[in-house]
């Protein structure tokens, strides 16, 4: 059998091209999201927690459309990016009086996953607020969090899935193409980090980076279906120095390019980033290259 396109590591061979046009011809009336949802079904392609993948196949067929390969019924709706579309958050009112005290004075802290949540719009604000990036909806599997102490909040977070390649990582764990393709679900980056500017307390952003290191598989099982054995994260040189991450014994893994995942000129054209990595087990490379 013949590879006739290689799309988000899946190969499509010509006998499953023959297999999506007879789908596609003996349902006429479906539209293209309906019809990928079929095919997923088909193929048993779904997410580890048993969602179909079907924006992932939606991107697929579509690609075969383009090559020419197949024919998808026209569009029955002009196609909205919701991410481009999206307003901003609106403004949050929240106690903002300063907090300026010890660590051991502050109490114990409670980490909320907030994600689909009502707080989840608290979350969104703040970040588009007081994060020098501003919000934006991550794509993929994400976890959002508020960090309290008492009834105060302290901090924002949010992760999301890790990107596909990255080179200080992957050699960093010594992986193969076919061993990170694999496996990549099983890293989460984190997207954010906020601790609110009107808090002042040493030690609280490496405090919270071990208490996150402690909960995060085990909100990820819960809400995604499978754990997580590593993280990692960006740190603009230009702007900070990584301290909480380096404090809360993050390891240095190298920079980046400054090329970004859609560079087509080899040279860099965004600032070039620090990239620092956690195992979640002491096993992390055993269990990032598993079959």
């Amino acid at each position: 059998m013949n590879v006739i396109l290689k799309y988000r590591g899946r190969e499509v061979t010509d006998a499953e091209v023959v297999f999506i046009r007879d789908l596609i011809a003996a349902h006429p009336t479906l539209s293209r999201r309906r019809l990928s949802q079929e095919l997923c079904r088909a193929w048993n392609w779904v997410q580890p927690n048993g969602q179909l993948r079907d924006m992932v196949c939606r991107g697929l067929m579509l690609a075969l459309h383009r090559a020419g390969q197949i024919a998808l019924p026209d569009r029955r709706q002009a196609s909205r990016n919701p991410l481009v579309e999206r307003s901003k958050p609106t403004a949050a009112e929240i106690d903002r009086d300063p907090i300026q005290t010890s660590l051991p004075a502050l109490g114990p802290l409670r980490l909320e996953q907030v994600r689909r949540t009502p707080a989840e719009a608290l979350f969104n604000s703040l970040i588009e607020q007081h994060h020098y990036l501003g919000y934006t909806q991550p794509v993929g599997e994400h976890l959002k969090y508020l960090v309290f102490a008492e009834e105060r909040l302290m901090a924002c977070l949010a992760w999301s899935s890790a990107p596909r390649h990255l080179g200080p990582r992957d050699r960093f764990l010594g992986w193969s193409a076919e061993e990170r393709r694999r496996n990549i679900h099983l890293i989460a980056t984190n997207l954010r980090f906020l601790v609110l500017p009107w808090v002042k307390v040493p030690h609280l952003a490496s405090h919270i980076l071990g208490r996150m290191a402690r909960q995060l598989s085990a909100d990820w099982e819960r809400v995604y279906g499978h754990p997580l054995y590593f993280l990692e994260t960006f740190v603009d040189s230009d702007r900070f120095r990584g301290t909480c991450y380096r404090a809360a014994n993050w390891i240095v893994l190298g920079r980046t390019t400054g090329r970004g995942k859609n560079d087509q000129t080899h040279r860099p054209n965004r600032s070039l980033k620090e990239v620092l990595g956690y195992p979640l087990q002491r096993h992390f490379r055993h269990l990032l290259s598993q079959p």
